[in-house]
């Protein structure tokens, strides 16, 4: 009998270690995609998370441990190049094996075009001014139709002037959820009734997020306020709140003492209620610029900087900007 509760512990002991080596290896880049890829994926594996803790994609340096999982990965989550440009030749040289995935090509995906003019900063990053119109322009961009499946070569993706914080429309989040699923699926089929449970209760999750959003919103949401860096039209194009300018609109690029003055001035002209930092940014910045106005100041942390990794950040991401926001532009609050 001892015997043979042995040989079925081992066979028992054998088939879950097969089970567990039949999951993918998946590695994603920044920390809200890796909260739904995480998502998806629970009950199955946990991705690799490569932008950690408070680093920034914008200002990301690879290390030994993130090659060794680009090397290791039979799957790759990415937003695109135009987000994580630290990643363009470490996916060429180290993810050859790997399925490398560029959410920002996903279907059902808006982009929308990097903005210029107006009180957002010209992408020459030149501290002239520009005509005071604070008009958004929130042009779409036409998929063309292409294979999205790429190996480690991807050099067909576009290198337009698109916004790349595509999460912030919980429309997006949702669209890429599908591909995300979609991609699993293909990699680990033996999952695939797990991957579409999650998928379908990740989706209903992000439909209630966005009404609960869009009601604490309503009552602030024509407030002007301006950011740290234009990183939120895709949050303020869904919601429809008020975003008059923002500091600069690149984070890499520390705005000059001009562009701070002329930030300066015309908080007053454009009647801003709040100035929000970031936290990976310079905040200090946010001090010089709203030094002698009425302009209050608050934080938003569209990266989720601060935040724990895991499948519940996208959401706590979510609702921590939108109460950001609530807070600083309700007088009353």
């Amino acid at each position: 009998m001892k015997t043979s509760l042995a040989a079925l512990f081992a066979t028992t002991s054998v088939f879950a270690a097969s089970s567990a080596m039949a999951a993918p290896e998946v590695v994603v880049s920044v920390k809200p995609i890796h909260s739904l890829v995480a998502a998806v994926m629970e009950g199955v594996a946990v991705p690799k998370l490569i932008v950690e803790g408070a680093a920034s994609p914008h200002t990301f340096t690879m290390k030994p441990s993130n090659a060794r999982s680009l090397e290791k990965a039979d799957v790759i989550f990415w937003v695109g190049e135009n987000l994580e440009t630290f990643l363009e030749k470490p996916l060429d040289a180290l993810g050859k094996k790997a399925t490398v995935v560029a959410l920002s090509e996903a279907p059902g995906v808006e982009k929308l075009k990097l903005r210029e003019g107006g009180t957002f900063e010209s992408h020459d990053h030149s501290d002239e001014d520009h005509d005071d119109h604070a008009g958004h322009d929130h042009a779409k961009h036409d998929h063309a139709k292409h294979d999205h499946e790429k190996q480690a070569g991807h050099d067909d993706h576009d290198h337009e002037g698109f916004d790349m914080h595509l999460w912030l429309d919980p429309s997006n989040a949702k669209a890429m959820v599908k591909e995300i699923q979609a991609r699993l699926i293909k990699a680990d089929p033996e999952h695939v009734a797990i991957y579409n449970r999650n998928a379908a209760e990740l989706e209903k999750k992000i439909d209630a997020l966005d009404q609960e959003i869009r009601s604490a919103l309503a009552p602030v949401r024509a407030k002007p306020l301006v950011v740290f860096h234009d990183a939120y039209q895709y949050f303020e194009h869904h919601y429809d709140i008020n975003v008059v300018g923002s500091i600069t609109v690149s984070p890499e690029t520390v705005p000059g003492a001009e562009r701070l003055s002329e930030i300066h001035k015309k908080l007053a002209s454009l009647n801003a209620v709040c100035v929000f930092a970031e936290p990976q940014f310079q905040p200090k910045l946010i001090d010089v610029v709203t030094a002698g106005t009425k302009a209050k100041s608050g934080t938003l942390d569209p990266e989720g900087a601060t935040l724990k990794e895991g499948p519940e950040l996208y959401f706590n991401l979510m609702r921590n900007m939108s109460k950001s926001l609530v807070d600083c532009l309700d007088k009353d609050a």
